[in-house]
Order: structure tokens, then C-alpha cells, then sequence
């Protein structure tokens, strides 16, 4: 039978138990080094002790080391690779191909969407090669991704919800290009994020300095059911620079979201467990730029936000009026006391202040600057929604049922988990029938119900006894806490583990040219790709070549369509091209629209 993962993103050690214990099935964290966000690197120590937690759960702990490697840096990241595979990890998420040809042990290998998968033809190479699963590129339509699941073999992975890279992965050097800090290498600086005006070749502005190149989030979460029947096997969510607040919420509105699908699909989740949340999920409560489903069935609403690349959150109401110090609005939701606020001041700029207090309707902000009559003020932080996920108790819990059998000499105690692990105890001594029966069956039940701190819930308890025995409360509390002790380690020993793809000798890669948007940096991979049939492969951005004039970015979104400008709609603005691109510091990228391909580019200019 299938089965579905929720995947989680884990920034560190704390995010990921948080992930565990609010439902997920893996979690993704970074290595020491050498992962595709360089400030969210983790101790061996402590993705060991994310391992251990996991694994209680037979839920899955991958490590992302998913940046280009320079030829020096390979044998360290493979000493690291040997460390984790040590520690339990269950499987290594990677870009660089030149890792396929050094001595790494038998852990399964994910291929990073840094690799760009976005055809049945990359992604069955990358399945010859001997990786376990590909992450599929952000891009892909349900019915491409349905298309790469009927001509391939290999797990599938799909981004289901978080921040958007607008450019393809693994094919962006706009950052690099500007200031030296690769993405590739996990240093983006995120220009994608800044603000540009849009200028014509005679340098006059067509339109303002905004967000150009920044989108909304992505939210998936009603298209489960359609990505499940289309081949995914994985659903992960975006975040691994997302705090524990964030993780603990998406999470637990996935899980709620999935557990319903999987029940009326009559599939399982990949780990066990049951997760008892004391809050309510909720997408909008926590970090977002508004939410799009992107390209999932083709083109639709722009994805563009250009006005803020920032949270602007729920909209509050109208402020009716001011008295120097506060202000009072028109509208149904009601502030609280730290709730964070923000509004569009005359010029478009995004300005944001804390409530100091409300009463009756009057709200006392930390500053009133910018605030006016008519204004429209949003929440983009829920004080109280993000206490209560900062306290929350919520809980995941394995059942089990209890045994109690009577042996020749005494009592028999066996414990069972919905896996099917099994752990029992026999322990003797001189039988007295109880006094009171029932009594005595009560107490026992009683006592066996109890499974504390520990990740179990009691679901059943069978005594099978023909006479009732008079056993000390004391030593039934004894004999349940060495089973529990026993159920536990015996559950991580027997966590599945997952098998390494097989490795298919002479495949063809499919493209026989790779150019520098190949992302081959080191010796490695390039007698990899020359092996598997590629004859020309060119330096790729961080060798050092000269990117001016050259394409730094390739994305679906398109300006022209978030303008209202697509082919045919408005000639007299299409006279106007070629467009340029033009940050505030005048770097200069000029916009290539390929209709056909129904894509936008930037080519660097200075």
C-alpha cells in the first residue's frame, strides 16, 4: 500500500522535535556545512538527538547538503556524509552530482529540486543514478508531475506550501551576479526580494520602483487529494529559516488536512502515531505573503506581490478617527494587547507598529506615525494566537495494548504497539485469590492505563485471567514501566529504514551539452557527466566566469501578465520593449519574454 509523507523543514533542533510531535512524518534539517541555507547548519549532536526522536515514531530525519562543492571541499563533506549515515539519518539531500562518484556509504540519496527536475527525461537519469527520490521543481503542473510519475519509477516529492523561489532552483545566479553570494553555494542575498523600476531603452520609467520580482507563498493544501492521484509520495513544506511558532502551526494544518484525505483514500502516513493538538491550525496566523497555488493547473492569477515582499496579514478595519496618541477603527476583528499592526503609508511603503493597549474600542499603538483618518490597518502578528502556539502542550501518542495472561508460577505482562512490536515480562509469585474481583481488576486496569511522559497512549487492556489475582499495585506499576522502557528502545531498533536506489551502469544523461546553467564546479562531476555521455561542459557561475550579457534568471512568473500586459492585449506598450530591470544601486537586467515557452528571463546588462 502507499504510502504519504508529511515532510517538515526543521531550522534547528528545536523546530524539528516540534515538527515530530505535531504530526510530521520526516523532517528535512541542515548539515553542519554545506546545505542550501548556510545559516541554518546543525551540530552532529543535536540532528542525532532529532534522529533518536524520530525514530520513536519510525518517522524520517533527512539532512540537506545541497549546495555546488569547489574540488577541495569534497573529501570534508564526505567525512560529514560518513557521520551522519553513523548517526541513523535516513537519507542525504544533494545537488552536486560529483558526489555520486566518491566512496559514500549506503545511505539513500534525495536529488534537491536545486537540480532543477522538471521532465520525465531528468528525472528518470537521476533515478538510473541511483537516487531514491527527486524533489520536483516548484513549476510543474499537476499533469507534468503526473507525467514524470508514469514514465518513472523514482519517489516524488512536491512543495506544498512556503515562500516561492521566483526563479527556477538551482538556476539562479541574480544574486551571485550582484554581489558574489550564491545561491547555489546557500548564500542568497534574495534580490529577488528588492525593488526595481522598469525602464525602457532610452532609460525612461515604465513603471515605479516595487517588488518586481516578488511573490506569494504557496499553499497547496486543497490540492492534496489531485497530487496524491498524480504519483507524489512526499509533501513538503518550505521553512528550514522558519521559527518553531511557524513550523508548529503548518504542520499541525497539514496533518489535520492529510489524516482526512488518507482516511477516505483508505492510504496510511509513513510514521505512527496520533497527534492530540490543544490549538486550532491556522495558515493566515503565521508568516505568509498571501497565498497563490502558483502553476499547479497552469496559468492563472499573477502570483506577483510587488508592493511588499513583507507579511501584510488580515485586514482589521478602518481607522475612524485620532487623538494624537490612539485611534479607533471600523471593523469586526478585535486587537490585543502586543499585536503587531501594519498599514500603507501615501507613497505605497509598508509601515508597522505594536499595540501597546485597547480599551473600549481604543487603541494605543507603540507609535502613531503614518496613522490617519480612513487608513486600512491589518494584523501581521496575532499576539495571542502566537502564545498559545508558543505553550501548546501538544502531544503525538503511540497506541498500544496491555496483555495480562497467567503463567504456571504467575502473571504474564505484554505490551503492543499499532506497529506490531511486542515486548512481555513473566514474573512469579504465590497466587491468592483476590477478596474482591473486581475490585482488583479495576485497580489493575487502573494501573496499566497510565503511560505518563511517554510517547504511548493505552488503548486496550486484556486481562485473560480465570480466577481474578491478588497481584501488589506496586509491582504491576513496576512490570508496566520496564515494558514501556522495552517498547521504546525495541521501536527505534526496528524503525524501516529506507533502501538506496539502484545504480543502473552506462545510463545516457539527456542532454549531451551542459552550458554554465549545468552547475558543474568540480572535477567529480565532471567526469561523471563526461561518463554518462554529456561532451561539452562549460564553467558554471562560481568557477568565475563573466555573467554580463548572459541569462541570471529564468522564471514562469511573468511582469507582463501581473501588468495585464500579455501578448495581444496591449500593442502600444509592447513598443516600448525591449524592458530593463533597475535596482535601486542601477544594476541593470533586461527582461526577455519567450512567449512560446510562456517564460520570462533576465539577462544581466551591468
Amino acid at each position: 500500500m502507499k504510502k504519504i509523507e508529511l515532510l517538515a523543514p526543521a531550522k534547528n533542533l528545536q523546530c524539528g522535535l516540534a515538527a515530530i510531535n505535531c504530526g510530521a512524518d520526516a523532517v528535512y534539517i541542515g548539515a553542519p556545512k554545506f546545505g542550501a541555507r548556510s545559516k541554518a547548519g546543525n551540530s552532529m549532536d543535536d540532528i542525532a538527538t532529532l534522529v533518536r526522536h524520530a525514530h520513536i515514531y519510525w518517522a524520517n530525519v533527512y539532512v540537506t547538503l545541497n549546495t555546488l562543492l569547489y574540488d577541495h571541499e569534497i573529501p570534508e563533506a564526505v567525512s560529514i556524509i560518513h557521520q551522519l549515515y553513523q548517526i541513523g539519518v535516513d537519507g542525504l539531500i544533494i545537488q552536486d552530482t560529483g558526489l555520486l562518484a566518491c566512496d559514500l556509504p549506503p545511505i539513500p540519496l534525495i536529488a534537491s529540486t536545486q537540480m532543477h527536475n522538471n521532465s520525465p527525461d531528468k528525472v528518470h537519469f537521476l533515478e538510473q543514478m541511483g537516487f531514491l527520490r527527486t524533489v520536483l521543481a516548484r513549476e510543474l503542473t499537476i499533469d507534468q508531475i503526473r507525467e514524470i510519475h508514469q514514465q518513472t519509477n523514482i519517489e516524488l516529492e512536491c512543495f506544498i506550501h512556503g515562500a516561492l523561489c521566483v526563479c527556477f532552483s538551482g538556476q539562479c545566479y541574480l544574486s551571485y551576479a550582484i554581489g558574489g553570494r550564491s545561491g547555489n553555494r546557500g548564500e542568497c542575498a534574495q534580490p529577488c526580494r528588492k525593488r526595481y523600476r522598469i525602464v525602457n531603452k532610452k532609460g525612461e520609467e515604465i513603471q515605479p520602483m516595487k517588488h518586481w520580482l516578488s511573490i506569494s507563498d504557496l499553499n497547496l493544501s486543497e490540492h492534496l487529494t489531485d497530487l496524491i492521484n498524480a504519483g507524489v509520495n512526499s509533501f513538503k513544506i518550505e521553512g528550514r529559516l522558519k521559527e518553531k511558532a511557524y513550523v508548529t502551526n503548518i504542520v499541525a494544518y497539514y496533518r489535520q488536512k492529510l489524516d482526512l484525505i488518507l482516511a477516505d483514500k483508505h492510504l496510511d502516513s509513513s510514521s505512527s502515531g496520533r497527534t492530540e493538538l490543544d490549538f486550532d491550525p491556522d495558515p493566515s496566523k503565521t508568516f505568509n505573503r498571501n497565498y497563490t497555488t502558483y502553476f499547479i493547473n497552469g496559468r492563472q492569477k499573477s502570483p506577483g506581490v510587488p508592493d511588499t515582499p513583507k507579511m501584510v496579514g488580515e485586514l482589521i478595519g478602518k481607522v475612524k478617527r485620532t487623538d494624537g496618541s490612539s485611534f479607533s477603527i471600523n471593523g469586526n476583528i478585535e486587537l490585543n494587547n502586543g499585536d503587531g499592526i501594519c498599514f500603507y503609508r501615501e507613497n505605497g511603503e509598508l509601515m508597522g507598529t505594536l499595540v501597546n493597549t485597547v480599551k473600549k474600542g481604543v487603541i494605543k499603538p507603540a507609535s502613531l506615525k503614518g496613522i490617519r483618518t480612513g487608513l486600512l490597518i491589518y494584523r501581521n502578528s496575532d499576539h495571542t494566537f502566537l502564545k498559545r502556539l508558543e505553550n501548546t502542550r501538544t502531544q503525538r501518542k503511540i497506541s498500544i495494548t496491555f496483555k495480562v495472561s497467567e503463567t504456571e508460577k504467575g502473571i504474564q505482562l505484554a505490551a503492543s504497539d499499532e506497529d506490531g512490536n511486542t515486548v512481555q515480562v513473566d514474573h512469579e509469585f504465590d497466587k491468592f485469590a483476590a477478596r474482591d474481583a473486581d475490585k482488583m481488576k479495576s485497580k489493575l486496569e487502573k494501573s496499566l492505563n497510565r503511560s505518563g511522559d511517554t510517547p504511548f497512549r493505552v488503548d486496550q487492556i486484556d486481562i485473560h485471567w480465570p480466577t481474578i489475582w491478588f497481584v501488589p499495585i506496586s509491582l504491576i506499576n513496576e512490570l508496566r514501566r520496564h515494558l514501556l522502557d522495552e517498547l521504546l528502545v525495541l521501536r527505534i531498533k526496528n524503525h524501516p529504514s529506507l533502501q538506496k536506489g539502484t545504480l543502473i551502469p552506462n545510463s545516457q544523461h539527456p542532454e549531451p551539452l551542459l552550458d554554465y546553467r549545468g552547475n558543474v564546479l568540480n572535477q567529480a562531476a565532471r567526469n561523471l557527466y563526461t561518463r554518462h555521455g554529456v561532451t561539452q561542459i562549460d564553467p558554471c557561475p562560481e568557477s568565475g566566469i563573466d555573467l554580463k550579457g548572459k541569462q541570471v534568471m529564468v522564471t514562469k512568473y511573468c511582469i507582463k501578465h501581473q501588468l495585464g500586459l500579455c501578448k495581444g492585449s496591449n500593442s502600444k506598450q509592447r513598443l516600448d520593449e525591449p524592458w530593463f530591470l533597475e535596482d535601486e544601486q542601477r544594476h541593470k537586467f533586461e527582461l526577455k519574454f519567450d512567449c512560446s515557452k510562456c517564460e520570462m528571463a533576465l539577462i544581466w546588462k551591468k
